[in-house]
């Protein structure tokens, strides 16, 4: 079973810490024990969460303070037992780093056949719209963790 997830994303500061961290507290939830991490194709390195991901976070109880975000790497890939990505041009970034990372990379979304667009600059509704497509998206993956 998967112990080591990565999500995937563009800049690091919205999607992919959102899967990040509800993951890692879904399963949590179910007893299991799993070190998940996120980064970004094209990240802003060292930004923290956009301040409308962490609000809709916050809602959840989920404390986004700590994020900072990360650049995908060759590393961080080869760490990674599991790559959830939010869009099918993420998936293609990730086999293009490191071809051998093709057979562990799904589409956050593969379950409920959903891509998640990206909110940046978008505005709040489109932070809750990406937010709840990312927990419908989780919901199978969590049952399989699990």
């Amino acid at each position: 079973m998967f112990s080591r997830i990565l999500t995937v994303c563009t800049g690091n500061i919205c999607r992919s810490p959102a899967a990040e961290y509800l993951l890692r507290q879904r399963v949590a939830g179910s007893g299991r024990r799993i070190e998940a991490r996120s980064a970004g194709i094209g990240a802003l390195v060292n930004h923290p969460a956009e301040e409308a991901t962490r609000e809709l976070m916050s809602a959840r109880g989920v404390d986004l303070s700590s994020h900072r975000a990360s650049q995908l790497t060759p590393e961080r890939l080869r760490w990674a037992e599991l790559v959830l990505v939010m869009e099918k041009h993420h998936r293609d970034a990730v086999v293009a780093m490191d071809p051998t990372a093709r057979g562990k990379t799904f589409l956050i979304g593969h379950w409920t056949r959903t891509e998640i667009p990206d909110p940046y600059r978008r505005g709040d509704e489109a932070h809750a719209e990406a937010l709840q497509l990312i927990e419908e998206a989780l919901d199978p993956w969590v049952s399989k963790l699990s």
